[in-house]
């Protein structure tokens, strides 16, 4: 059963009543196989108008899956390949909504879970940041949502601001921008615009599986290639070596480093933690292949979480040593908002003995707190073991020859784009014939 404190139902709740839940969706505008009526102008939230940023939703589709298991216990919904264990209402929603097993309705003959796709006609595509704790100052993210479905992913509190969940809508609910290259082409070609290197990968994964059909990164890297302008990419996936063409020149020109995140080798609790990510072991072969091209290549150990893989260190540096890579970093776990609450429910759901170890662990090295957001407190913690794990890392680093002479990216080749039918245009124009 599944108790609603608001006037429309839970997806959840549609799927075990069709016949109810179809007559509200239709009443809201919004076609119950999923899709968008795009006639009454409402978006995959239910809501009159724009999603966040302004930006409008214009159409959906859905990406099949292979038929799923499920498990519902103490509230939680167990879907195979997913990493949440709850979709619970945003933290913006006045009125909460939860699911209850009263016994009576069988999960098994729930629906699959589907991937829902939505078009956001976006208004801008680089996000520029101050913090001093990451080495770049602007980001590109092609999609909102991730369907990796990492359960300590820090963006997940970021779907709260489309009206959805940063639960199971996070990793389910998703959205593309088909114009990010145009945009970012226009904002690069600004006058007063100063290039810097443009990380992506910073909020989801670029190469995520959507990636596969959209392209939307490889669109935006063919930009960044023509007119030369620097780039880091960091990912979980193997799907990065389809751009091997684009990556390669651009690292013949020290125009790009490639990043891959390795969190575990231990395949079961990759598939549990990540689990729509590549195996450990594709992403190994990732940083082997980039680095035969001659494309620098780094790995992320991160999260590091206490009493679960931060054992797993050494092994995990080793292994991307071994196969190339030449730099390296570790972030330690980071809950916020949340994230805290969805990550104590799949150690609740996947490991119930360590569950208690792990969060004890975790506070010790945030001051008492599961999270602590503060600049230059946020990454690695503070405290003796939080000094030991710099150590540790530091020694391993020495031993493996990792963070040895990395040269900065070029920004010295950068070409302004000349875009058709401005002001500029006429003035490069007439640069070109004066030279």
């Amino acid at each position: 059963m599944f108790l609603c404190y608001d006037h429309h139902m839970t997806s959840e709740a549609q799927n075990f009543y069709p016949n109810l839940s179809s007559c509200i969706i239709q009443a809201k505008g919004i076609n119950p196989t999923g899709g968008i009526n795009t006639t009454r102008g409402i978006n995959p939230t239910g809501r009159c108008g724009q999603t966040g940023g302004g930006s409008q939703t214009r159409r959906t589709n859905q990406i099949g899956r292979s038929k799923q298991t499920k498990e519902f216990q103490n509230g939680q919904i167990s879907e195979k390949g997913r990493g949440a264990t709850s979709n619970e209402t945003s933290r913006f929603e006045r009125l909460k909504h939860a699911p209850v097993q009263d016994g009576w309705l069988r999960e098994d003959d729930k629906p699959a879970l589907r991937t829902i796709v939505a078009e956001e006609n976006a208004k801008h595509i680089i996000t520029k940041n101050s913090s001093p704790d990451i080495p770049f100052d602007r980001s590109v993210n092609a999609y909102r949502g991730c369907e990796h479905g990492c359960i300590y992913c820090f963006a997940r509190p970021s779907h709260a601001f489309l009206g959805l969940s940063p639960g199971l809508d996070f990793e389910s609910r998703l959205f593309a921008k088909p114009n990010a290259a145009a945009l970012l082409e226009q904002e690069i070609s600004k006058k007063n615009y100063q290039p810097k290197p443009i990380a992506m990968g910073t909020n989801t994964d670029p190469y995520q599986p959507l990636e596969r059909e959209r392209r939307i990164t490889r669109s935006m890297l063919k930009v960044l290639l023509k007119h030369e302008h620097p780039v880091t990419i960091l990912t979980k996936s193997r799907l990065v070596v389809r751009d091997l063409d684009l990556i390669a020149v651009m690292a013949e020109k020290g125009l790009v480093t490639v990043g891959l995140s390795i969190t575990t080798l231990d395949r079961k609790l990759a598939r549990l933690m990540e689990p729509r990510a590549s195996t450990p072991q594709r992403r190994l072969d990732a940083v082997k292949l980039l680095s035969d091209a001659g494309v620098p290549t780094n790995v992320m150990f991160a999260p590091l979480i206490p009493a679960l893989n931060d054992h797993e260190m050494e092994a995990v540096l080793s292994a991307a040593a071994h196969a190339g890579a030449r730099e390296a970093a570790y972030l330690l776990l980071r809950l916020p908002r949340e994230v805290a609450g969805l990550f104590e429910q799949w150690l609740e759901a996947h490991y119930p003995n360590r569950k208690k170890r792990v969060l004890n662990r975790l506070a010790a090295l945030r001051g008492g707190k599961l999270n602590d957001p503060r600049f230059k407190h946020r990454m690695q913690g503070k405290g003796f073991e939080a000094d030991l794990m710099r150590q540790r890392f530091k020694n391993l680093c020495r031993r493996l020859h990792l963070n040895e002479d990395i040269p900065a990216l070029d920004i010295a080749q950068f070409k302004k784009p000349v875009l058709a039918g401005g002001q500029y245009d006429l003035l490069a124009g007439l640069g070109e014939l004066a030279g």
